[in-house]
């Protein structure tokens, strides 16, 4: 009797033993290895022999970087595992660890067909079938194969359907839902989105599940008005997604199991969730034009992200870090702190050359954010220079067309850039075949367009284009481009001598400007209105329109030059390879000030 108990005891030692080393503070990584490998001195079963592989190679591929040792205990732990009966979670765990080490490695098309393997051998395991399904469907959307991802995640949905689980049924549509997104695929998107609501109100389960289904699918819909340029429409929706995430904060999350192994998922911590909704919050007051409520979210969310990193290093974190840099940037820029946005894009840089992959996806936001700091500081031929090398980075659609509007602005500016400017007029054209269906981004067109009949002294021309951005930006509140286009169309007004006209565009501009606030078009409005009134005979206001011009320039020409004089002024001229890791300084500002006073 004692013999037949003894291997029980020695394994359980051992095994003892590893754990505790692993779970020292800090963890004793190699005599826990070492535990762990004496297992195989005493001959174990087979069982306790591909447990123990398993065990090795999941410790150190999350602890070690000796990935070929781990690489070499997965693979015997899979081959092993699958010659023995009712051994599921031994089998697909080592599957599921090696394929991502085989990424890690480069390595995705010997991570492919082990995970293919793995989901048929699956089918009769509904936990490890449907958490196989979205890591296969994962990898092919880092590889850019949405179709196949697509597939994989429509499968997901039916099996999960079969074994009767609707709320991972609801994830795999939803997740589909957010793919489709991302191909444009409308016309399929709006079924399944439908689709998905329905399930989620008649689901009956776990209230956290439930909420933070409403939050994935409510991300969706909010992501996907913003995407159209619908800053109007999606404010009910927005509105509904900040509520549901106060109601996840206060509900207690339950330890209680799902009788369901399918149901044993969970779409993101609850915590991410949060973060993420103070982002598409972000996304929303940014395009809106409501910077000082985009700064109060970006505060709040930054200051969340840091305390999440301190204890959990997943890459997510830093994409959303990413974000609502790239977001605030745009916004110190709008706002006149353009050096604190120098600095900014200085720290995304740093973000992402600590991940390759985040720099692969960020890339093209990077220098197009260093050609609209360019653009800010009147560097215009490095402007052009960081906006071309966005296009050639990107294939997304929106940010395409976002770029070569800039671009354009940056032409009209240079003045001597015809040709090319016409052929990037062609293929922005808000009138005819334009390339997006952003309703913001089509108003912001018709701006351009109207920009460059101003310069070209074609009035009237210019306030078509002028008041088709205006109908199209009081349609969705883009309070940015309504001032834009108030203060241009009463800048044309002036010139044609119409000052009672003019007055009556440019009030209304600079108020709209102090509210967002803009400092451009403060700037642009103070000079006008001292010349209006000057004009109208109204000394006091043009003296008051005046002294507010003079301190615009004043704030403005400070923010210029300490920019210039910072050493991550230096950005502007990198254009080719991963961001510079030290930038030099240089000595004070080397660019033209005449474009702000």
């Amino acid at each position: 009797m004692a013999e037949s108990q003894a291997p029980d005891r020695w394994y359980l030692a051992l095994l003892g033993f590893a754990e505790h080393f692993r779970t020292s503070s800090p963890p004793k990584i190699r005599l826990c290895v070492h535990c762990l490998q004496a297992v195989f001195q005493f001959k174990p079963p087979q069982r306790i022999e591909a447990r123990t592989h398993l065990q090795l190679g999941s410790v150190l591929y999350h602890h070690t970087k000796n990935s070929e040792l781990a690489r070499s205990h997965l693979e015997k732990a899979w081959y092993i595992s699958q010659q023995l009966p009712q051994f599921e979670d031994v089998k697909f765990e080592a599957a599921s660890i090696l394929s991502e080490l085989f990424c890690q490695q480069n390595l995705v098309d010997s991570a492919k067909p082990l995970l293919r393997k793995a989901i048929q051998i699956s089918q009769q395991t509904p936990y490890w079938h449907c958490r196989l399904l979205f890591q296969l469907a994962q990898l092919h959307t880092l590889e850019k194969d949405l179709v196949s991802a697509c597939d994989l995640l429509g499968v997901g949905a039916e099996y999960a359907r079969v074994v009767g689980s609707e709320y991972t049924r609801a994830l795999f549509l939803l997740s589909k839902g957010m793919l489709l997104l991302m191909e444009r695929k409308l016309g399929e998107v709006h079924p399944l989105l439908t689709l998905c609501g329905t399930i989620v109100e008649n689901w009956q389960g776990n209230p956290i599940q439930k909420e933070s289904l409403r939050v994935f699918f409510l991300v969706l819909q909010v992501t996907h008005y913003l995407d159209a340029g619908q800053v109007k429409s999606v404010k009910p929706c927005l509105k509904q997604l900040q509520q549901c995430i106060q109601t996840i904060s206060t509900l207690q999350d339950d330890e209680i199991l799902p009788t369901n192994p399918a149901d044993l998922f969970h779409w993101l911590p609850k915590e991410h969730m949060c973060v993420l909704v103070y982002l598409v919050t972000v996304m929303h007051s940014m395009q809106a034009g409501y910077l000082e409520k985009a700064q109060k979210y970006t505060d709040k969310a930054l200051m969340q992200l840091e305390k999440l990193k301190m204890l959990d290093c997943s890459p997510i974190l830093s994409t959303f870090q990413v974000i609502l840099l790239e977001h605030i940037i745009m916004c110190r820029l709008v706002t006149g702190h353009k050096a604190t946005a120098l600095q900014e894009i200085s720290q995304v840089c740093q973000l992402c050359q600590q991940s390759p992959r985040l720099f692969t996806n960020h890339a093209a936001q990077l220098h197009t954010l260093l050609g609209l700091y360019c653009i800010s500081v009147n560097c215009m031929d490095n402007a052009e220079a960081q906006f071309t090398t966005a296009l050639q980075l990107t294939t997304h659609q929106e940010l395409w067309t976002y770029i070569v509007t800039n671009l354009a602005s940056v032409y009209i500016r240079e003045g001597n850039r015809h040709q090319e400017l016409y052929n990037l007029l062609e293929r922005i054209n808000p009138d005819h075949n334009f390339p997006v269906s952003s309703h913001c981004l089509r108003a912001a067109a018709f701006y351009i367009r109207g920009l460059l009949s101003f310069f070209q002294g074609r009035y009237n021309e210019a306030k078509r284009f002028l008041r088709e951005t205006l109908k199209m930006s009081n349609a969705e509140d883009l309070n940015r481009l309504t001032a834009c286009s108030l203060v241009l169309l009463g800048h044309i007004f002036y010139v044609l001598g119409n000052h009672r006209e003019s007055n009556n565009m440019v009030v209304p501009a600079m108020q709209l400007a102090s509210k967002i606030p803009d400092m451009s078009v403060q700037l642009w409005s103070s000079a006008l209105l001292k010349d209006l009134n000057k004009a109208l005979g109204n000394g006091m206001d043009a003296h008051e329109a005046a002294q507010m011009h003079q301190n615009f320039s004043q704030q403005l020409l400070q923010d210029h030059i300490a920019a210039c004089s910072l050493p991550e002024h230096n950005l502007i001229s990198w254009t080719d390879g991963p961001p510079p890791v030290q930038i030099q300084a240089q000595n004070g500002p080397t660019t033209s000030l005449a474009s702000l006073l």
